[in-house]
């Protein structure tokens, strides 16, 4: 029996986006996002009942301050005591945990989806996604951008404006575009 393309993308196997059962999916997730996003100030734990109701998994005591904005949210894992500020971008195609602790400062996007570098081949509506997965107790400031398939450490840092291209070690800081590791001297 032939995979639908929905199964392909969550495989992280080249997919369309158009499918109608994508289509649907993100239709649900814009919907869930609008009731998220409009909500008002409400307690903690609404709030996190309200990304439960969307996101794979969430931990206790996470945190996401409105706007937020994902692709589907069921492919997001969140740990405990999670925090997102204002502004995030998820594109979650496929997986993408972020671990216990972690911090994410506002305007940060964590971009799973990838595309066909060939023009040709992009013109056939083709992508894919490639996992983000996010160590526990993780600092990522404001502005940065994950580029698809980045594991970062645990107790890493990501300076501010950051582009990541590459995994991040554990314990490790980056900056710059494209991050780089620190030096011991700086």
């Amino acid at each position: 029996m032939a995979r639908s393309e929905k199964q392909k993308m969550l495989a992280g196997e080249p997919y369309h986006a158009s499918d109608p059962e994508i289509q649907a999916d993100q239709q649900a997730a814009a919907e869930w996002m609008h009731r998220f996003n409009h909500i008002g100030p409400i307690a903690a734990a609404e709030r996190e009942a309200l990304l439960r109701e969307r996101f794979g998994t969430v931990g206790v005591d996470c945190v996401i301050r409105p706007p937020f904005h994902c692709d589907y949210g069921f492919n997001i894992s969140l740990g405990s005591g999670v925090f997102l500020n204002f502004n995030c971008v998820v594109l979650d195609v496929v997986e993408v945990s972020i671990g216990d602790g972690t911090q994410i400062g506002p305007g940060v996007q964590i971009l799973t989806a990838d595309h066909p570098r060939d023009p040709a081949e992009r013109a056939t509506g083709r992508e894919w996604g490639r996992p983000i997965r996010i160590g526990c107790n993780v600092w990522i400031g404001g502005g940065a951008i994950l580029l698809p398939g980045v594991t970062v450490g645990d107790h890493a840092v990501i300076g501010a404006g950051s582009v990541v291209t590459r995994d991040v070690r554990e314990g490790a800081t980056v900056v710059g575009n494209p991050a780089r590791a620190r030096s011991p001297l700086d």
